[in-house]
């Protein structure tokens, strides 16, 4: 990607420019809304009206979870080309987070009918924030900056520590015995809790863009052209794609479908395994009884111990460091080994109807998913920058985002065959299918090298 219009600022955390801070908590408060909601929209949508929920059945309700979560990250594709050509990326961001804002709001009043209305509100808002916020990330830099990925590295660091503290604000106004009685004791109903998680996560999605707004000049002129203006000087066309940038390109198309199979796996978190923390797992530690919406942080606690060590091993790797392909690969492997993993207590739970497993399970399980993520997710947006042409930047992110959706589909589409099939079927299943594909990917790997024309 040319960024013809980068921040030569290094004034910043870590010498990078002062943009990215901006950046970091623009997208750390998007994450916290997305994460919050996201911890208890299966749980809100299978609870009984009595209880506050919608009372729909867990097939329904899997249905709407993947229905919605592709639809987040497929509506990138078009937030993208619209910034590209039309608004800039600046303006998308700020109208992106109204919107999502706006969404939360009518989750929380509790009717059905402003529920679907407030799905819509966050689809489109994120696909105007979201992919946006990340193309201006990679224009800090110019082409084959060496502080470009581990600016990613910075960035992804702000969205899991959104992700990280979410689901336990959110999810403890809106499951915690301890909050719900407080409620009462103050003469409001226990059943509104669910309106204080989404809530919360409307209110961080306006801290958000207020402090986008403030600080934007930090930003210096990234973000306020279209990506033609990138490309295309004044009273000319378009420059046509040279072979190299349609090499690429392809090549982008390719991991694509990768990125989709792992968060197929990856995803799972929102749908069986969200269930399976809810029906199968002691929700307490040493005595101590907590939200099962809490193990939506554990993921989000393990990245923030091991992503310094990630970045220190391709540092230290230098030129042995693998190929981005090759990461993809390690990635599918591990998050297919965090799956291998809940085979066992699966065979406890299907000798004894009723029996609840120790929270460890889940805990290594995000562990692997964990490694998983940093080997292909943040590797994934900064190979993407730069492996598009910068008239096509804001769409090619989005199509990265369409793989991230279409895997969030099919995780929302396995809840019907769950409810039908073992989980020791599942689990197994689902780690055979992610390990044949990282095979087929090492296979691929000397051709998609060559299509990448020069870039790592």
């Amino acid at each position: 990607m040319v960024s013809s219009h980068f921040s030569s600022d290094t004034t910043g955390i870590a010498g990078h420019p002062r943009g990215l801070m901006v950046l970091f908590f623009t997208e750390m408060w998007e994450r916290f809304s997305y994460y919050g909601m996201r911890a208890l929209l299966m749980l809100y949508m299978i609870a009984p009206p009595e209880l506050g929920g919608l009372g729909f059945a867990k097939g329904y309700a899997g249905l709407i979870y993947g229905i919605y979560t592709f639809s987040v990250y497929a509506f990138s594709i078009p937030g993208g080309w619209i910034a590209d050509r039309y608004t800039g990326y600046r303006k998308a961001v700020i109208a992106g987070g109204l919107l999502i804002a706006i969404g939360q709001g009518c989750l929380a009043l509790g009717n059905e009918s402003l529920f679907y209305v407030g799905l819509l509100g966050l689809v489109l808002g994120t696909s105007f924030l979201k992919t946006n916020c990340s193309t201006m990330v990679g224009q800090l830099y110019a082409d084959n900056d060496p502080r470009r990925d581990a600016g990613f590295s910075i960035y992804y660091m702000g969205i899991n520590l959104g992700a990280l503290i979410a689901p336990l604000i959110c999810g403890y106004f809106a499951q915690d015995p301890r909050f719900l009685s407080m409620l009462e004791s103050l003469g409001l109903s226990s059943r509104s809790g669910w309106a204080w998680g989404f809530g919360a996560a409307g209110a961080a999605m306006l801290l958000g863009v207020l402090q986008f707004y403030i600080q934007q000049d930090k930003l210096g002129a990234v973000g306020l052209k279209t990506g033609i203006n990138l490309d295309q000087k004044e009273g000319q066309d378009l420059p046509p794609l040279t072979a190299d940038e349609k090499s690429r390109m392809w090549v982008v198309g390719i991991l694509m479908f990768f990125i989709m199979t792992f968060f197929f796996l990856f995803e799972q978190a929102g749908t069986t395994l969200n269930l399976f923390a809810l029906d199968n797992t002691r929700n307490e530690y040493f005595g101590v009884s907590f939200p099962s919406s809490w193990f939506q942080s554990v993921n989000s606690i393990w990245l923030l111990m091991l992503a310094p060590l990630f970045s220190w091993l391709w540092i230290r790797l230098g030129s042995k460091e693998p190929s981005s392909p090759i990461k993809f690969a390690w990635g599918l492997l591990f998050v297919g080994l965090g799956m291998l993993l809940l085979v066992l207590p699966s065979k406890y739970i299907a000798l004894e109807t009723g029996l609840k497993v120790s929270p460890n399970w889940l805990l290594f399980t995000y562990m692997f998913h964990t490694i998983g993520e940093l080997c292909l997710s943040p590797v994934g947006l900064s190979t993407t920058t730069k492996l598009a042409p910068a008239r096509y930047s804001g769409i090619m992110m989005g199509l990265f985002f369409f793989a991230i959706g279409a895997g969030n589909l099919l995780a929302g589409l396995v809840v019907p065959f769950s409810e039908k099939l073992a989980p020791t079927t599942l689990f197994l299943g689902l780690f055979l299918i992610t390990i044949a594909m990282a095979v087929v990917l090492v296979i691929l790997t000397p051709r998609i090298k060559k299509m990448m024309a020069g870039v790592r």
